[in-house]
């Protein structure tokens, strides 16, 4: 019999022999591995100012929580406007914060409070740009190869995650802070250029036509997903995941240093076996193909964020934490991937820029909110005791997402994903 890459492979192989999958997804590697950078950087830089956890705490929430507002209205402007424009104008806003932030730094001019409204710019910036980008990802390949094309996006995520980190951690070493912010303003400047390269489809880079109010299209976005019966449950699940299981990971610099007393390069080891831990789990998923299954993954893969996070806190032995937190990274990039490939699969594609706003203000915003009172809650009672109590909160949601996975798993799981290969014929080896 002839032996056969498994389906999810040879949808890899297929997105990425066509041009647009190899410039978007070059540009996408660039600009993440750039934005992995500076955000180590931007945190060992307030840790610096501060050594204070809930100032940490803050740091993040003002990156991550202008998705608030932000990104419901940003879905909606990428349902109605030209989609690879509003990449590229996003992603130079991001540009320019970072050259201001560097200079900052160089010039020793940055405090703690420049520091919080730079990261409100990027914040709004960064939620304009994900639904911009993600929804141009079904304009790229035909629809059985989606799964794989999303599950690419994530994987080249954890590609920058894993390696982003490490550059940074060793520019910090050597060079300093804003050396490394620097580096991202060029790779988003870079990033953005090559999106000129691309050759979509008039149809693909608007969703349609503005018919009413950017208020009205805005709100219409929240009600879609409520009232679907897969994509809301989904988004829900993933929202509290976000606020209880993944700000532990955003409060490293403060681990590395006030717990494990290992300094700059033990938040790059960390950070680095975070990134690893979840390029293992999202090449995984990748080569695995298809959406059969997927929801109880997705819903599965909280319990073991939960149990990463309570074996990265067990001991203040180094070994151990690098452990638990590469099992969480993990975790989380399987149940980010199987949930984010499930909602844009299931999306109507007039609807598909504002459920992917959702998707990212939950990824964005919730865990701006959770590290912010994990913050709060480490000043008070300790950095190990508050990551125990937010893992445990864990296990009660994932136990409400399993009770629902089979109802949301008969809507979500329709027909996406490679067709199976016919069968092999007799012969061969």
């Amino acid at each position: 019999m002839q032996l056969r890459a498994p389906a999810g492979l040879r949808s890899l192989g297929r997105t990425l022999s066509r041009r647009n999958g190899r410039v978007f997804y070059a540009g996408s590697l660039l600009a993440w591995t750039g934005m992995w950078i500076q955000r180590i950087a931007v945190g060992w830089l307030a840790w610096e100012l501060t050594t204070s956890p809930f100032w940490l705490g803050l740091v993040v929430f003002c990156d991550l929580a202008p998705a608030v507002v932000a990104a419901p209205i940003a879905g909606a402007v990428a349902d109605r406007t030209d989609r690879v424009r509003l990449t590229m104008a996003a992603q130079s806003v991001t540009a320019l914060q970072s050259l201001t932030l560097g200079l900052l730094v160089l010039t020793n001019l940055i405090t703690i409070e420049l520091l919080l409204a730079l990261e409100l710019v990027v914040g709004v910036s960064n939620s304009f740009t994900q639904p911009a980008r993600q929804t141009l990802i079904p304009a790229l390949v035909p629809r059985e190869d989606l799964p794989a094309a999303v599950a690419l996006n994530s994987l080249t995520f954890n590609v920058a995650r894993f390696t982003g980190p490490a550059i940074s951690g060793a520019i910090i070493v050597w060079a300093g802070v804003a050396p490394a912010i620097l580096v991202n303003c060029a790779s988003y400047l870079i990033a953005s250029l090559s999106l000129l390269l691309l050759q979509i489809a008039p149809s693909e880079r608007i969703g349609h036509a503005p018919t009413r109010s950017l208020r009205a299209e805005t709100l219409d976005g929240f009600r879609y997903a409520a009232r679907h019966r897969g994509i809301g449950p989904l988004l829900l699940f993933a929202a509290l995941m976000g606020v209880f299981a993944r700000p532990f990971l955003e409060l490293l610099p403060a681990f590395a240093d006030a717990v494990f007393q290992r300094g700059a390069p033990g938040l790059a080891m960390l950070a680095s076996v975070t990134g690893a831990g979840a390029l293992i789990a999202g090449t995984l998923l990748a080569a695995r193909g298809g959406t059969r299954g997927l929801t109880l993954i997705g819903i599965g893969a909280g319990f073991v964020m939960a149990i990463g996070g309570f074996l990265f806190v067990a001991t203040s032995i180094f070994a151990i934490g690098l452990v638990g937190a590469a099992i969480a990274a993990a975790a989380q990039i399987v149940h980010g991937v199987a949930i984010q490939t499930l909602v844009q699969g299931a999306a109507d594609r007039a609807m598909r820029g504002r459920v992917l706003s959702l998707w990212g203000l939950i990824i964005r915003a919730c865990p701006a909110i959770g590290a912010l009172g994990l913050g709060a809650l480490a000043e008070a009672i300790g950095l190990r005791l508050a990551v125990a109590c937010a893992s445990a909160f864990c296990l009660p949601v994932w136990w409400w997402g399993m009770r629902r996975q089979r109802r949301v798993a008969v809507v979500m799981e329709r027909g996406i994903g490679p067709k199976p290969p016919p069968p092999a014929e007799k012969g061969g080896i």
